[in-house]
């Protein structure tokens, strides 16, 4: 199976470019991003050393989906989606903090939780809780964005104190992001699914704050399967999920969490193939229809033919 691992694309008025731990972003004439999803795959804040094939249709493809269908809450950076791997939006100056939400206590909460911890990024949390235990509301939980390295932790309160984003507009992000989580946990339930957690990122162009990249994927976001979630948890059991987190997982059990001197373990094509099926999955599961595969012939002429095409129109 074929992927898309890098790409040097020179478009016409090129006037910036950014290569992202999973995405390529290309500036036109300072007003147009183009926005590439690799098929690159990181985990604990380091890019791993296989790309996995179609694992940029289904991100780019699922976000499309999203954003369409939460326009009506929050306006969005989209202008087109000329192939899928590719999405064309305007450039809006991004705040520097991930709007992290999470209904279940899980991931990152979790670990921080079963360590001892009962306040979050300033959110406190009640004793007794399980893993995978439903919150008795969504919390949001903010991340400073890191332009390297990892994401940290932080307080409302601090993101306020340290005038990282003002009180109007932190106001307006949160607003945003219970209401689009309220939207995603909806549609997934729909599906029989669950939206755990996910994160959004969030932009501002002429005074207007936009919603950007991507949202509802596997790669920001976190999904149980509904349909037998209260008996695992019943019964102390793992819960059977779609994310990211079999990567991080099996990257844990063969001795790798991103740390100093320690090793990526091989992957081999059983761990690729069975990383892209898992990426598949949750896009049937989530979108509700067959994944049809794009043409992986030649993966990089065909996402230049098409953005050419689409940059001339917009």
């Amino acid at each position: 199976m074929k992927a898309l691992k890098e790409t040097h694309f020179n478009f016409p008025n090129q006037s910036n470019y950014y290569k992202g731990k999973v995405r390529d972003v290309y500036t036109i004439a300072d007003k147009l991003m183009v926005m590439i999803v690799s098929d690159r795959i990181s985990a604990f804040d380091v890019v791993l050393p296989e790309a996995i094939p179609f694992k940029g249709q289904v991100l780019n493809q699922i976000a499309a989906k999203f954003l369409s269908a939460t326009e009506d809450i929050v306006p969005n950076w989209v202008l087109d989606i000329p192939d899928p791997m590719v999405t064309i939006g305007r450039i809006c100056e991004p705040f520097k903090v991930e709007m992290v939400i999470r209904g279940y206590l899980a991931g990152h909460a979790w670990r921080e939780y079963s360590a001892g911890k009962r306040t979050v990024c300033g959110v406190s949390l009640p004793d007794g809780l399980k893993e995978n235990d439903k919150l008795p509301k969504p919390i949001i939980t903010p991340t400073t964005k890191a332009s390297v390295g990892h994401d940290e932790d932080i307080s409302k309160e601090d993101i306020l104190a340290k005038g990282i984003v003002s009180l109007a507009d932190y106001e307006k992000l949160e607003e945003y992001t219970f209401a689009v989580y309220q939207r995603g946990t909806e549609i997934a339930a729909k599906s029989g699914l669950i939206l755990v957690d996910t994160k959004y990122e969030f932009g501002k162009a002429d005074g207007v704050i936009y919603l950007i990249d991507e949202i509802h994927t596997p790669d920001s976001s976190r999904y149980f399967y509904a349909e037998g979630y209260q008996e695992r948890q019943n019964n102390n059991e793992p819960q059977k999920q779609l994310s990211k987190e079999f990567v991080r997982k099996w990257l844990i059990e063969n001795g790798f969490q991103g740390k100093d001197g320690q090793t990526i373990p091989e992957m081999t094509e059983e761990i690729i193939h069975s990383i892209s099926e898992r990426y598949i999955e949750l896009y049937e599961q989530i979108v509700g229809e067959k994944f049809v595969k794009a043409d992986a012939d030649s993966i990089s002429s065909r996402i230049e033919n098409n953005v050419l095409t689409a940059i001339e129109k917009l």
